[in-house]
């Protein structure tokens, strides 16, 4: 598990603190696809034939679970340090993604509940905070600016994913009706859920603490 330790990654003492910046903000900039949901709402309804209060209640328990993540295991993502948290807010993230594919290939709405409402719920909990945390300690003399950086990724990560989601539903789907879309809802999870894992594999793996000096 050293790897994954807080002594495992801290940097030189001659570490340019702007390059921990894309590494922290690489689990943002993926999780923050949450806010870009809205996206999904039409083709879920479409494909699940269900109203738009019972798809709504996906964000909505994601958000839940962020706030509640965030609070029980915040000491937690300070103990352990940015690599393990940012690997296992990841995995869940990317986990949730899976189990709501499933959930969509099946038709069981339950599981795009549990995975992408649930599990990945927690994962945006855990990797929400571990960036601030990070970045503030690169920038004790600038703590607004750290703050900043950290919501920025995570609005741009809302940001690129609706676009992107919309086309690759319109690209799988052979159309741009909603029909069509729902029927790219799948393999767009899928897809989503892959560049996710490398993206925020990348930022665990460089991510980087400040010398003691």
């Amino acid at each position: 598990m050293s790897f994954f330790s807080r002594s495992a990654i801290i940097a030189p003492k001659e570490f340019n603190r702007w390059l921990v910046v894309p590494a922290a903000l690489a689990i943002h900039l993926s999780i923050g696809q949450v806010y870009g949901f809205s996206v999904f709402k039409k083709p879920m309804m479409e494909h699940f034939g269900v109203g738009e209060v019972a798809v709504g209640w996906i964000f909505s328990l994601a958000i839940g679970m962020l706030g509640t993540s965030s609070a029980l295991f915040g000491s937690w993502v300070e103990s352990v340090g940015p690599r393990a948290s940012m690997v296992v807010s990841g995995a869940l993230w990317v986990l949730g993604f899976f189990v709501a594919t499933l959930g969509i290939s099946t038709g069981n709405l339950w599981l795009v509940y549990f995975g992408y409402g649930f599990i990945g719920g927690i994962g945006l909990g855990i990797g929400y905070i571990s960036p601030v945390s990070t970045l503030m300690k690169w920038f004790p003399d600038r703590p607004g600016l750290a703050t900043g950086l950290a919501i920025m990724g995570f609005g741009g990560g809302a940001l690129i994913a609706s676009p992107a989601s919309n086309r690759l539903m319109e690209a799988f789907g052979g159309g741009t009706e909603i029909a069509d879309r729902a029927a790219g809802l799948q393999p767009t999870f899928i897809t989503l859920a892959l560049v996710y894992l490398v993206v925020i594999a990348m930022g665990a793996y460089c991510i980087r603490l400040p010398h003691p000096d």
